[in-house]
């Protein structure tokens, strides 16, 4: 029974995340700040023993990748089944024009991983296609330690999914934070929560 652990990780910081708008599959790229913290994240992560990395095909997520692997030096592969949420009509949005759709918002949030923005995609179709690239990862890199960069949907859908959670508003969210690793255990073409929510 071989062991495969992967270590996920949020992109850097973009814009449209310091303006707090949704970005969905909007390929936004990195902020400056952005591109300065994802050097730091590859000093602090450069002596955990990583075998490659694995991001989403969106620029926020591949660009943080490869200046984290301008110090890690790994191979990189790339995966679009790691992509945001798509937030359909509600992509673009400013957090506080969402709030202010409070009703609409509640619907959806009552639903768990059935939220699904208008024209846009819910967080079970996230959680399915992010778990499967998670899985073929770890099928064809058996024992070897992935470095995965993706997007706070995908970390948040796959969180709640492997601590038994039903991701509805009553439960405490198992991320305390949007920066932070997330390490995950593969046995047997099964995910499990090994290391949640610590930081760099």
């Amino acid at each position: 029974m071989t062991d495969t652990f992967l270590t996920l990780i949020r992109h850097a910081r973009t814009e449209w995340n310091i303006l707090r708008r949704i970005q969905g599959q909007t390929d936004i790229p990195l902020a400056p700040q952005g591109g300065v913290m994802a050097r730091q994240w590859g000093n602090a992560l450069v002596d955990k023993g990583y075998d490659r990395i694995l991001c989403s095909d969106l620029s926020r997520a591949y660009r943080t990748a490869e200046i984290i692997n301008e110090i890690l030096g790994l191979p990189l592969e790339v995966d679009p089944r790691l992509r945001e949420q798509n937030w359909g009509d509600w992509t673009g949005l400013a957090v506080d024009d969402l709030r202010a759709m409070r009703e609409q918002v509640a619907e959806q949030e009552a639903l768990g991983f059935g939220f699904c923005p208008p024209g846009g995609e819910s967080r079970a179709e996230v959680l399915e296609r992010s778990r499967a690239a998670l899985q073929a990862s770890a099928t064809r890199n058996p024992g070897q330690y992935t470095l995965v960069v993706t997007h706070n949907g995908v970390l948040r859908a796959l969180a709640y999914d492997l601590m038994g959670m039903q991701y509805t508003p009553d439960e405490k969210s198992p991320i305390s934070k949007d920066y932070r690793r997330h390490e995950l255990l593969c046995r047997e073409a099964t995910l499990n929560a090994f290391k949640l929510d610590m930081e760099f």
